[in-house]
């Protein structure tokens, strides 16, 4: 039986064997963004749901109970921050402001067809924004504590059941706990697939470059179909195993981790900047990345409101005080992944990131393993003086 993607085909009922080569499954998946915005459309003509979210910590298991389709409204290019700074401070985070351009230009196919964009309370930033976006677009709010404690993850569980309760009323529907299990069971699925794939990486030399491995990640979060999603996964992690067992890899290259804001678009100069002058990138710690899928939700869980808030809330980041899961997390990452260095990337007035990085150099430095730290936009002015100093920095590994 042949599924939808040409580059798969069905072996088993939840398994796929890849037929086509691995540079050409990559580049569909780095195409995955603007295939969505097409797809999207098809949902919504089908009545589903569409529900946007901009950070990690959304429960979107919530929604899928709800069969709604989720989207991610991160915007990743400075294409309207002009836009966004006829209302909003110049001096924001560019994050913050192309995703509010996009939305108030209606230039966004996924904020579109949203029937309903959550937010949530990280930074100060995000928090005022939404506040003006709900003035042209339903927003849910969801107060994101910024502590990691028992107190906190009782706040957050009250969060998750208040998001139920709202899209319940909302669409009219009734949130069933065996629905909600359901998609924390496909949901599971995705991620353990994803860290399947991303644990290759260990290898050394390294089978694939960390590019190829972004294009995989950040796509695979804009197809809709979550259930078919690690079936493809898996079947990428099996060939690209095959194929090293055979002798392919990228060779000898300064194995580097990088971590920091979220990439994606625009900034994924950085990761052309290590690659393209000798490096490899074999993990990413930040958004989209390992914190995204390396914990799961507990299925089996008594309390299966519980099990998705203290997922969601153990996930380290720089607006947790303190942070000591992110810590944990690139503890694990510098070993398991044999780290030769570490490349922060920050935006530019993405406060919570830039003061934690001296932390962050700190915790790196003192394991012996070196550090860089660039803070950049979203525009392409500054590639020149990015190369020359991720260049300095390779060679000095």
């Amino acid at each position: 039986m042949l599924i939808q993607e040409k580059n798969i085909r069905t072996k088993e009922e939840n398994e796929v064997e890849i037929i086509k080569d691995l540079p050409e499954v990559f580049e569909e998946f780095a195409e995955q963004r603007k295939k969505s915005f097409l797809a999207i459309k098809e949902v919504k003509d089908q009545g589903i749901p569409v529900v946007g979210s901009y950070c990690t910590y959304f429960p979107k298991e919530i929604a899928m109970a709800m069969g709604a389709a989720t989207v991610s409204l991160c915007s990743t290019s400075d294409e309207t921050i002009p836009d966004a700074e006829k209302e909003l401070p110049k001096n924001l985070c560019p994050l913050i402001k192309s995703s509010y351009g996009f939305a108030k230009t209606d230039k966004c196919p996924f904020f579109y067809f949203s029937d309903v964009v959550v937010g949530e309370t990280t930074c100060d930033g995000k928090k005022k924004m939404y506040e003006y976006m709900s003035e042209f677009k339903d927003v849910f709010v969801m107060e994101l504590p910024n502590t990691q404690r028992e107190e906190a993850l009782r706040l957050w569980k009250g969060e998750v059941i208040r998001f139920k309760e709202y899209l319940e009323k909302k669409f009219d529907v009734t949130i069933t706990e065996e629905s909600i299990r359901e998609a924390c069971k496909t949901e599971n699925e995705v991620r353990k697939a994803l860290k399947k794939l991303y644990e290759l990486m260990q290898y050394d030399p390294a089978p694939i470059m960390g590019y190829d491995l972004f294009k995989v990640l950040y796509g695979s979060t804009f197809k809709h179909d979550r259930a078919l999603i690690s079936a493809q996964v898996e079947g990428i992690a099996e060939k690209i195993q095959r194929e090293y067992a055979e002798g392919k890899n990228v060779g000898k290259k300064p194995r580097i981790l990088i971590t920091g804001c979220p990439i994606g678009g625009a900034t994924e100069k950085v990761i052309r900047a290590v690659e393209d002058n000798g490096g490899v990138v074999v993990a990413y710690e930040n958004c989209g990345g390992a914190k995204s899928v390396d914990k799961m939700v507990d299925e089996s869980a008594e309390d299966i409101y519980e099990a998705i808030a203290r997922r969601y809330l153990n996930i380290g980041c720089s607006v947790m005080t303190p942070d000591k899961n992110r810590f944990e997390l690139m503890d694990r990452l510098l070993e398991e992944y044999k780290v030769d260095g570490v490349v922060e990337m920050t935006l530019q007035a993405c406060h919570t990131y830039n003061v934690e990085s001296l932390a962050i150099r700190r915790h790196v430095n003192g394991k012996g393993i070196p550090y860089i730290a660039v803070e950049t936009d979203y525009s392409q002015a500054d590639i020149g003086q990015l190369n020359t100093r991720i260049t300095a920095f390779l060679e000095m590994l």
